[in-house]
């Protein structure tokens, strides 16, 4: 039986992916500060530690047998929706590069021989809509739209350095907008998509959502069972730097509250205010990860019609 480590099993990514690791057989620990807010983890076991501090980064990647983690998968950060990252910027840099500065130095240190690190598409520049798609080397020159961009980049550079120096298998993946089931749905880092359906949920039929915004910004968004797929077969594949994981399909955000009221079977009005927006775009290719066999399953509507009674749900309880 294999052993992997998840480094922020408590969060919504990480939670799903201890899922999606034992659907393949594996024995698996959590690190998290927290355990999953919605469901009971799935982890064969749990630790509680902030991966800030190294001694803790030490501890972690030794399994029960105090041996090194075959594979380490480091989804820890500290992160949130657009909302969050424009007014937390400094919070974010610090405690997410001591996380990935910890755990990369850690982890090729015990000798881990596979290491995944969780970048993001916030590494990219603003685009703008008719704009070509960008492939992974057009992250650079580098101009990231926000602090957390910046971190990422960084901690994709620290990374494939200790690949480099170590014998360490490093794999990056670039997210896009990731949704789904079990989600942070409300008080400040909630993303777009599981904001807007406590949105449509908490609004009576006909009524007004507010969006940041115009409503014109474009992004592609991602279900979560996809996004674990991806990470799994990156994971053992033979890709090196980064590789962009997330949907072909492009809409605006005011598009988005369209197809989350149409799966909640509600006429909203959509009432545009000021707010952090981020960038006017995202386009990106998908070669390499497709080269792997990986094709997006679920489309926004589908997702959605999975994610949308959910947090309609959430609502109804906590209000």
């Amino acid at each position: 039986m294999k052993e992997a480590l998840v480094c922020g099993a408590g969060g919504f990514i990480g939670s799903h992916l201890v899922k999606k690791l034992k659907k393949e057989g594996y024995w698996v620990r959590g690190v998290d500060l927290k355990k999953p807010e919605f469901s009971e983890t799935e982890a064969d076991e749990f630790m509680l530690l902030d991966l800030r501090e190294p001694e803790n980064c030490e501890r972690a990647v030794l399994s029960r047998r105090q041996k090194p983690f075959e594979e380490v998968y480091q989804l820890a950060a500290d992160m949130g929706g657009m909302g969050y990252i424009d007014s937390a910027e400094c919070d974010i840099m610090r405690n997410s590069a001591l996380i990935n500065i910890h755990m990369i130095h850690s982890s090729a240190n015990a000798g881990v021989k596979g290491y995944f690190f969780s970048s993001s598409a916030c590494v990219y520049r603003d685009m703008q809509a008719d704009e070509d798609e960008l492939s992974e080397e057009d992250a650079y020159p580098a101009f990231p739209d926000n602090e957390y961009g910046w971190e990422k980049l960084y901690a994709e550079r620290m990374a494939m350095a200790y690949a480099r120096r170590y014998d360490i298998k490093v794999r990056i993946a670039r997210f896009q907008n990731c949704y789904g089931p079990e989600g942070t749905w409300r008080g400040g880092r909630e993303k777009a998509p599981a904001a807007l359906c406590r949105k449509i949920a908490e609004a009576e039929n006909g009524g007004e959502v507010e969006v940041w915004g115009d409503g014109t910004a474009v992004r592609a968004y991602t279900y979560i069972d996809d996004l674990a797929e991806g990470i799994f077969l990156l994971m053992h594949s033979d890709l090196e730097n980064g590789v962009n994981i997330g949907r072909q399909e492009y809409v605006t955000v005011d598009e988005l509250v369209q197809t989350i009221a149409e799966v909640a079977e509600k006429d909203v009005k959509i009432k545009h205010v000021k707010g952090p927006v981020g960038v006017m775009a995202r386009y990106f290719k998908k070669d390499r990860i497709r080269s792997l066999g990986w094709e997006s399953e679920f489309s926004l509507k589908d997702g959605i019609k999975r994610t949308y009674p959910w947090i309609k749900e959430q609502v109804a309880k906590y209000g």
